[in-house]
């Protein structure tokens, strides 16, 4: 008697005259009817297809009738001209939201299944003109730190690296020869949060030691002693953006003890205080329109006004404790002036109308979005500054989702959760994309490359793993750390990759 292998499904029912196909021979003949099915292509053979804008839905140009051989480099041609460009912008197409990789026939009309009677709705979208290249390799496995690595950060023009640790000290590396350049001590407890100053002149950092620390980062010398106001220890920092401060002498603190706290970093006083959570406050990010949002074990998100400190809004939904936020103007804001020609500045003032011009021509048309993700499985994405209604509630994680980042250009979110994948999101109308599966352990931390081509994902497993946005497969796989990685960082320039975690060790990554 012979017995069905375990991995061939059971026959399912025939209608009378049809053969049984098993399923490996199934697949080999799909396979063979689909490259019959390229082959067949007629050079002569067009589609009517109509181009319109990711951005505002706007249509352009007429109905054109594209030959079925088209490529995206000839249909990026074709956009160019019909906006005038005079340098060409490279472009992504889209068709019913999926990505086209190669030429019309094999994308819509075998992929998609599309007719070439039927009219074609292109949707295209401006990519960045500079290419960040894949982190391959660490260049430097940089020891010191006597404790678990709780957070890496870059500093905004991208020269200096930042790494808070749970021995209670900062360190301060140097990227151009990775070597350390100074030991910041002064807390007494594991130091979980650091925040650059948008000029790159200051650096924070907030301690479980319930103190923050202002710190000169090109000395190495504290500047006064701690701050103390707080009494619970700090968890959230962050300065208010260059763009809306030519000064830049204002950051806010959140902390345990459920209050927010705006300071002046010169006259080391807190202007104002802010309550109304009613648990501890987890996360805090400063908006590009000057709003200030907070997030809290409370289940809720607030909205506030950084001028006066008044609650604006409050943002309810999620089921259980709200456990980070992503503002989608968060990489304008982080970088000020600085984009990845790494160009210098005389002075503050011309700092300051860099991070102007910059932060205008690149926000977009729509106001700002803001998503949030929680320990109820869930991401909400929202419209803050107009209404207290999400825009959408994104389902799909299988247990809590730590850490979400929205890419530089806005477009895209990512969510990192503790069942083991990484999803992305469309960052306008939170529509589900893709799931990015590889890592064998929890992932704790998500950022984007500065071009919104790459995602880096940072893991309990020990790696990290950098996943291609058009093809949203593995890109690279990243090795090397000896337990989990806690936090990752991508420079803002796009060049390096820092990453620390349980085993002490900070790893800068390069191409």
């Amino acid at each position: 008697m012979k017995h069905r292998m375990d991995d061939e499904p059971a026959p399912q029912a025939l209608t009378p005259g049809e053969r049984y196909v098993k399923p490996r021979i199934k697949k080999q003949l799909d396979k063979a009817a689909r490259d019959a099915a390229l082959a067949d292509i007629d050079p002569d053979r067009k589609i009517v297809a109509q181009l319109k804008s990711d951005e505002d839905d706007s249509v352009l140009g007429p109905l054109l009738n594209l030959p079925v051989g088209s490529t995206i480099q000839q249909l990026a041609e074709i956009v160019n001209q019909l906006l005038l460009n005079e340098d060409p912008l490279p472009y992504a197409f889209f068709v019913d939201s999926k990505e086209l990789s190669s030429t019309i026939h094999e994308d819509i009309i075998v992929n998609q299944g599309k007719s070439s009677e039927e009219m074609i709705t292109i949707t295209y979208r401006p990519q960045a003109v500079f290419k960040v290249r894949t982190v391959t390799r660490c260049s430097s496995s940089l020891n010191g730190h006597t404790e678990a690595v709780l957070i890496v950060s870059f500093s905004p023009d991208g020269s200096m690296l930042a790494t808070g640790s749970g021995d209670t000290t900062i360190r301060i590396w140097d990227l151009n020869t990775e070597t350390p350049r100074h030991t910041l001590q002064g807390h007494t407890n594991w130091v979980q949060m650091l925040a650059w100053s948008p000029d790159a002149k200051m650096l924070t950092s907030g301690s479980m030691d319930k103190t923050i620390r202002i710190w000169n980062p090109k000395t190495g010398k504290a500047m006064g002693d701690a701050l103390k106001s707080h009494t619970q220890l700090i968890t959230g920092l962050a300065w208010e953006p260059l763009h809306l401060n030519a000064q830049c002498n204002r950051f806010a603190s959140s902390s345990k003890d459920q209050s927010i706290k705006i300071w002046n970093a010169i006259t080391r006083q807190v202007i104002i205080t802010m309550t109304s959570h009613t648990a501890p406050v987890t996360c805090i990010k400063w908006g590009g329109s000057g709003l200030l949002y907070s997030a809290s074990r409370d289940k809720t998100v607030r909205v506030w006004d950084s001028k006066d400190g008044k609650l604006v809004r409050v943002l309810e939904g999620h089921g259980h404790w709200v456990n980070s936020l992503a503002v989608s103007s968060e990489f304008l804001v982080r970088t000020g002036g600085w984009d990845h020609t790494s160009k210098k500045f005389e002075n503050a003032e011309e700092a300051h109308q860099a991070a102007v011009e910059r932060y205008n021509s690149n926000k977009g048309t729509g106001p700002e979005r803001l998503a949030s993700c929680s320990d109820d499985f869930t991401i909400f994405l929202w419209n803050p500054e107009t209404s207290k209604k999400p825009i959408a509630r994104m389902t799909g994680h299988m247990q809590l989702v730590n850490h979400i980042s929205f890419s530089p250009d806005g477009r895209t979110l990512a969510s990192a959760s503790f069942d083991k994948s990484v999803k992305l999101w469309d960052g306008f109308t939170g529509k589900f994309i893709d799931t990015l599966r590889g890592h064998v352990g929890a992932v704790y931390q998500v950022t984007f490359s500065s071009d919104s081509r790459q995602v880096l994902s940072g893991s309990r497993d020990s790696t990290l793993k950098v996943w291609d946005l058009k093809t949203r497969k593995l890109k690279m796989d990243l090795p090397g750390h000896a337990d989990e990685v806690f936090s990752v960082d991508w420079s803002p320039g796009g060049d390096k990759v820092a990453s620390g975690g349980k085993d002490r060790v900070v790893k800068i990554w390069k191409h």
